[in-house]
């Protein structure tokens, strides 16, 4: 087996169970590992820290998925961890047609490996080489712990190309799943409520064809929607709208740049049997908040949920701009004592600084702000407390005067 040692000074992360290794971090590569092949790290004085798999092309050299020595990376470990994995949603899983995050990459210990279900079908993304050149085991294991009757691979053009990995979707097991795929949202015990139907493009959609971190997000926000004109801005394909308008919602205002999410929202308040009236307007959501501004336009309550600003530490500075400039609009355009619903899924802007930027931007528009609550991602996306960097989605409600 190949191993790596680490520099004088670099190994306190790993004996801290973090588990990523940084091209930065090496003092010497003993071996020619493979990527994806299973190497040892070991400390400046050769003693041994950890195991895990090799990339040579990410700037994230390896990562750690065992601290025991007597542990192999083998099947066995593969079948257990991802067993594991889903074990810990048990209890979230309600029915057929709950759509649940059942594997969660280095937080579940499978650094690179995604398994959502999507009721009878699993959408997988393996983005790293130590899951890409293990995916038939992962397959295998998938089919005879979940028996689905389907299981679909989507891309991450991104991350795949930071691994050195060709973009590759399709069909990789049994029945490819429909365009319009209806699944129900997790819940928590306590919340009570019928959950909506909401429909999933998951061979075509965003990531794995829906946005399963904000279930629990959605109706917390939706519950300070009654009687409220709502503006869904990034609304993709309406889930927000949807919670908004079962609330008692008196009107909804849709924007996102894709006609076809936009379609899909349309749908899924159909769907629900929601007759609250509804605009959808497709274009950039920066430049029509300017619009509604300049006409005078106001809202009871503003949802942003925009996709990703920083894919790198180089675009946190620009990130940080996009996100108070489009949280200025919105303030300007609520109504004194109105909600603003604001998030950030950019991993590298933390919590603290996404406070302040919402800070700034109540200052520069002369609005005094309250934070009513803070939210994070849904518990089928757990956050591991040995690697923070797995805890990316924030989120504040705030009542702005």
């Amino acid at each position: 087996m190949a191993q790596i040692v680490l520099k004088s000074g670099r190994e306190r992360p790993i004996q801290q169970r973090h588990p990523w290794v940084f091209s930065g971090a090496i003092e010497t590569i003993r071996g020619n590992p493979a990527d994806g092949a299973v190497v040892d790290v070991l400390g400046p004085d050769g003693a041994w820290l950890a195991r895990g798999f090799w990339s040579s092309q990410s700037q994230i050299r390896l990562r750690v998925a065992t601290w025991e020595a007597t542990q192999p990376l083998d099947e066995h470990w593969l079948r257990q961890a991802i067993a594991r994995a889903v074990r810990g949603r048990a209890s979230l899983m309600s029915d057929d047609e709950t759509a649940c995050r059942l594997v969660f990459s280095e937080a579940d210990g499978l650094p690179g490996l995604i398994v959502d279900r999507y009721g009878p079908y699993l959408v997988i993304q393996l983005l790293t080489q130590g899951m890409a050149a293990r995916d038939g085991a992962v397959i295998a294991t998938l089919v005879a712990l979940l028996q689905p009757r389907g299981i679909y691979e989507r891309g991450d053009p991104e991350i795949r190309e930071k691994e050195g990995l060709p973009v590759h979707e399709g069909q990789r097991r049994g029945e490819a799943p429909p365009e319009h795929l209806t699944l129900r949202p997790i819940t928590l015990p306590g919340m009570g409520g019928e959950r909506p139907a909401l429909l999933a493009d998951l061979r075509g959609g965003q990531k794995t064809g829906f946005y399963l971190d904000q279930a629990i997000n959605r109706a917390r926000v939706g519950a300070y929607c009654q009687g409220a004109e709502v503006l869904d801005g990034f609304a993709y394909t309406g889930g927000f709208s949807v919670y908004a308008a079962r609330a008692g919602a008196t009107a909804l205002t849709l924007i996102d740049s894709s006609g076809p999410a936009l379609a899909l929202a349309r749908a899924n308040l159909d769907l629900n049997g929601l007759a609250t009236p509804a605009e959808l307007i497709e274009g950039d959501v920066f430049r029509i908040l300017r619009q509604f501004r300049a006409a005078g336009r106001r809202f009871d309550v503003i949802i942003l949920d925009p996709p990703k600003f920083a894919h790198s530490q180089a675009q946190v500075e620009r990130a940080a701009r996009g996100y108070k400039d489009i949280n200025l609009l919105a303030l300007q355009l609520l109504r004194p004592g109105g909600l603003l619903a604001t998030f950030s899924c950019s991993g590298l802007v933390s919590a603290d600084l996404f406070q302040k930027i919402v800070f700034g931007a109540a200052l520069d528009a002369r609005r005094d702000a309250q934070i009513v609550e803070r939210f994070t991602q849904a518990p089928d996306h757990p956050v591991l407390l040995s690697f923070p960097e797995s805890e990316y989605l924030k989120g504040l409600l705030c009542r702005v005067w």
